[in-house]
């Protein structure tokens, strides 16, 4: 910390300023490259060029073709969100992890129901391969709402559920949570400010919900705390994806 203040010593008010809220400035579009196979995600990706530095890769294409995904995605220089979801006995995903942050991922996630002890091995194989790989724990699915947690035998409201995983996730070592835009508010409140929040589930005005149940505008999701935005259709679906994701910016700006 004091060498970042040393660096900035002698640059005037404005520039430190200008330089600290850039380096502060979490908030960013994460594309999710929710398609088939790798000419698509390439076609994608040379479409919305320097217009979007993040992706995330799930698990359809990364099972068509995850390395060579994450190869061009490191080619071009972007950022890249593994989405696979881990969720296994504590061992099993722990050497997944180590597999994972071989690829060169920033957000890695598992799933918060998988047990403190299955989240701390995670956290801890991230650590000991001494990688920049960040473990992310799902909370509840944007896809889920009340009638599918009674289904299941949640008990509870599922903001109740989304906090109470959320704050036992970062306890146990994950570095964000990935949630919907309509849990962020009460995290941001749980967890405090560090954690990053990674919302899907985010629909510009006038968009269509698809299969998401639990959703809000950028704009909403960026006040309420949320450090990144997931976004898939609105994007990929667009005439001109470009354009869209350029759009979806400057509201998140405003």
């Amino acid at each position: 910390m004091q060498g970042r203040l040393k660096a900035f010593a002698c640059k005037p008010p404005c520039v430190l300023k200008s330089q600290l809220m850039k380096e502060n400035n979490k908030h960013e579009i994460i594309v999710a490259l929710d398609v088939p196979g790798f000419a698509d995600a390439r076609s994608a990706v040379s479409e919305l060029g320097d217009a979007v530095s993040f992706y995330k890769v799930g698990l359809e294409l990364f099972i068509s073709d995850g390395p060579a995904v994450l190869d061009m995605l490191r080619g071009e220089g972007k950022r890249i969100f593994l989405d696979l979801k881990l969720h296994d006995i504590p061992r099993t995903v722990e050497r997944a992890v180590k597999s994972c942050v071989r690829y060169g991922v920033e957000l890695l996630t598992i799933h918060a129901f998988g047990s403190v002890a299955m989240i701390e091995a995670a956290a801890n194989a991230a650590q000991e391969a001494d990688s920049n790989t960040r473990i992310l724990a799902v909370t509840m699915l944007t896809s889920l709402d009340k009638s599918d947690m009674d289904k299941l035998g949640i008990n509870g409201t599922m903001e109740e559920r989304v906090v109470a995983l959320g704050a036992l996730a970062v306890g146990a070592g994950a570095g964000g949570l990935v949630c919907s835009p309509q849990e962020v508010l009460s995290l941001r409140k749980a967890v405090g400010k560090e954690p990053w929040l990674i919302t899907p589930g985010v629909r510009p005005l006038g968009d269509g919900l698809g299969d998401q149940k639990r959703v809000a505008t950028p704009a909403q999701a960026i006040r309420d705390g949320a450090t990144h935005l997931v976004i898939g259709r609105p994007i990929m679906e667009a005439a001109d994806k470009r354009k869209a994701a350029l759009a979806i910016r400057a509201e998140m700006d405003a």
